[in-house]
């Protein structure tokens, strides 16, 4: 229960609404357990009634100062669109539970799209060390990209449309061509050095969901206008 005797609820709860935390010191240490954890370890000691209770039950030691500025990562995260590793562990169990404190107006919140003549593009999630998701769409008879990356990589998977990829190596010309379709997943890989476009062959939108290796950064894209032009 917030305010009461929980610190998680008491953070998570303050914190999804914007209210104020109040922390007295943020170096004070305190032990966690994952309600799931617990839990299972209730099942393990029934199975297995040799077993205590607290033998191999999984804890974790953090401050007051730590716990409050993961929370706070978490709520930042719709706003910036940067995911913090939440996978495994401490983060896992702390985001599952803050999440559990949403209201139902905040189960759902809009992103940015950039829009132009060609279709629009849409971040969707950033990560702190693998990248970033987006999507893009493209109307029949588009052609999108016209680059190539020094380091950059670009993972592209048609949902919807038809694609024509091109590829020249910017140093040999050599070419090389391919075709998907939503009917189809298939990834498209764009290899560093090789620049690269793609085309809505199809009579319908095209919509293309995009994964590339790094976060972009405008001060150094790491993207080069080039056309494929043989």
């Amino acid at each position: 229960m917030p305010n009461y005797n929980s610190v998680i609820a008491t953070f998570c709860y303050n914190i999804v609404r914007d209210l104020p935390v109040k922390i007295s010191d943020p170096d004070t240490n305190i032990v966690l357990a994952y309600i799931d954890d617990v839990v299972d370890k209730f099942i393990s000691v029934i199975k297995k009634p040799s077993q205590s209770f607290e033998q191999n039950l999984i804890t974790y030691k953090i401050t007051l100062g730590e716990l409050y500025e993961i929370l706070q990562s978490f709520k930042q995260s719709r706003k910036d669109l940067t995911i913090p590793n939440v996978g495994t562990g401490l983060r896992r169990a702390l985001y599952a539970t803050f999440t559990s404190y949403l209201d139902t107006d905040s189960f759902s919140y809009s992103i940015p799209q950039y829009k132009d003549q060609r279709g629009v593009f849409v971040e969707m999630l950033k990560t702190q060390d693998a990248g970033q998701f987006s999507f893009f769409t493209a109307h029949p008879g588009v052609t999108r990209g016209e680059h190539y990356h020094h380091s950059k990589i670009e993972k592209f998977l048609v949902i919807t449309g038809k694609a024509k990829f091109r590829f020249r190596h910017i140093l040999t010309n050599e070419y090389f061509e391919t075709f998907t379709e939503g009917d189809i997943p298939q990834i498209v890989e764009s290899i560093p050095g090789w620049t690269h476009d793609i085309t809505n062959i199809g009579q319908e939108k095209m919509v293309v969901m995009l994964w590339a290796s790094e976060i972009f950064d405008k001060s150094k894209p790491d993207t080069y206008s080039c056309k494929i032009d043989l």
